[in-house]
């Protein structure tokens, strides 16, 4: 039998009655990177906050873990790590300083995680820069290695290459790789790049308005359709995806 680490049952979520997430149902591989695309607005940061208690959900149920939850509980929680929207950090402090007040509140080892998490997504250790005066691309990676501090099993990361130049992309998505297939880690990535999702993920869902259209893996996929981008287009009706 199939091993999830992540299975959603008609998981839905309405804000103010307006569906956000309708009836989704995922199934995610241990091991593996599951893509979920979708265009700005289809649902995903609302699907990835349900599945990391952020905000409960409507009706459904999941399961990390082999865990049933309701989107309360938080003992599993530690054994994630996550990227969600723009990274949080203080402004006046420095990359090393902001990860190292978040490795204290984890019990960690603070300059030698950090630096080992500085090192990984490519930032400098105790380098001077105010976190203010950071790019968009280095907010980003700074994201990624706070996600990282605490050796999580399983990464959940909204849009983890937003802002990044064509090489920092490049990197990020190696790097992915090889936290996969390397270190064992399961992800689930977002992204509204079709092209991204083709070159990372093992397998796909694809997210509009809220419902999910298509899951399967990105070799079938293929197999089923000769133009990817003609074949997003139809099934999102004609608006297509980047």
């Amino acid at each position: 039998m199939e091993s999830f680490i992540i299975e959603t049952k008609q998981l839905t979520k309405k804000y103010k009655g307006q569906l956000a997430v309708n009836n989704v149902n995922l199934h995610i591989k241990k091991g593996s990177i599951y893509g979920l695309l979708g265009r700005n607005g289809a649902g995903k940061t609302t699907l990835m906050k349900m599945l990391l208690g952020l905000t409960p959900p409507t009706s459904g149920t999941f399961t990390l873990f082999d865990q049933t939850l309701t989107g309360h509980e938080k003992q599993l929680y530690p054994r994630i790590g996550a990227l969600i929207e723009t990274p949080g950090f203080y402004p006046n402090l420095t990359g090393t300083e902001n990860l190292e007040i978040f490795a204290r509140l984890r019990n960690l080892n603070a300059s030698h995680t950090v630096k080992n998490a500085l090192e990984t997504v490519g930032l400098p250790f105790r380098d001077k820069k105010l976190f203010r005066e950071y790019s968009l691309g280095m907010k980003q990676r700074l994201g990624l290695a706070n996600a990282l501090l605490h050796h999580p099993q399983l990464l959940i990361l909204d849009e983890p290459t937003n802002g990044l130049d064509p090489i920092g992309i490049a990197e990020i998505r190696d790097f992915l790789k090889t936290l996969c297939k390397d270190h064992g880690k399961t992800l689930l990535v977002s992204s509204h790049i079709l092209s991204e999702i083709d070159l990372l993920a093992d397998d796909i869902g694809i997210l509009d308005r809220g419902v999910l259209l298509e899951e399967c893996s990105i070799k079938t996929l293929k197999e089923k359709n000769d133009n990817l981008e003609n074949y997003f287009k139809t099934i999102t009706g004609g608006k297509g995806i980047a």
